[in-house]
């Protein structure tokens, strides 16, 4: 059965409220997603889809109609103009909209084996940067993100986009605080398995192409304006600079994670074949 939403009803207006209110994302524990393959990632990646939201007016491509034919999730079929909005454009509406049931902010999500490559973005303010960031890790193998502090928001639409559909292939967790992480390290740090924390800085002790990022690593990236605080600063054993050079002192958030998290793919890469 198809449900037909054609005014701006109170379903309508929960689903518009998720594009900029987090605390009622938080609260229904689920965010809105669009696009061909971050939808198709979602899926495959077995991600809770609630909801299925088509144009009544236009005619659907082979793969909305596959996803629809196949989905158990709840079909909608909406006004094009309230799809538009959904979709944060003007004109021209999404062919899908799918509502996603958010996952539980737990970091037993995120495995941490003998080769264990992680990712920490300490108070980011941009959830752009958390999407890219989320996409840069699931591109260069990495096992997860975990975001602390307050925070911008992973399930953001602007983080949500920015990932590209890595979102639902990498675990990606909000913590409060360091203490949870702490927590969580110490239970994976085995005599066989020293978990490094390694937080990236301009004034780091070693050049990042120098220090062996082989070994089980948790990577530590600041917030966009001031680094990484105090707190994770001590609790790193090592940390790293990007060597530059021209009139640029540092990087953004998401292009130094980038950097150190293809280092540490290359020299994991040479490891094997040597």
């Amino acid at each position: 059965m198809v449900q037909r939403i054609t005014s701006r009803n109170a379903r309508f207006q929960q689903w518009q409220s998720l594009l900029t209110n987090r605390n009622k994302r938080q609260r229904s524990r689920e965010f809105l997603v669009q696009g061909v393959r971050p939808i198709t990632v979602a899926l495959e990646r077995g991600w809770p889809v609630r909801a299925l939201i088509h144009s009544t007016e236009r005619p659907l491509s082979r793969w909305a109609e596959d996803l629809l034919r196949d989905a158990t999730a709840e079909r909608v079929a909406m006004d094009p103009r309230l799809l538009a909005e959904l979709g944060e454009k003007s004109e021209t509406a999404p062919e899908v909209v799918a509502v996603l049931e958010m996952p539980a902010d737990d970091l037993s999500r995120i495995p941490a084996g003998d080769d264990f490559l992680g990712v920490l973005f300490d108070r980011p303010t941009s959830p752009g940067n958390i999407g890219t960031v989320i996409r840069s890790a699931d591109a260069f193998g990495a096992d997860g993100l975990i975001v602390t502090g307050h925070a911008a928001d992973v399930y953001d639409p602007k983080s949500v986009r920015a990932s590209t559909g890595s979102l639902f292939a990498l675990p990606a967790v909000r913590v409060p605080s360091q203490r949870e992480v702490v927590r969580w390290l110490e239970e994976r740090r085995t005599p066989g398995r020293p978990i490094a924390v390694v937080g990236t800085d301009e004034d780091g002790e070693a050049d990042l192409f120098d220090f062996d990022l082989s070994g089980p690593v948790l990577l530590l990236v600041g917030n966009e304006t001031s680094g990484l605080s105090a707190a994770w600063r001590e609790l790193c054993d090592h940390t790293v600079r990007i060597p530059m050079a021209g009139s640029a002192s540092s990087l953004n958030a998401a292009s130094a994670a980038t950097a150190v998290l293809y280092e540490a793919s290359r020299q994991r890469i040479a490891a094997r074949r040597s």
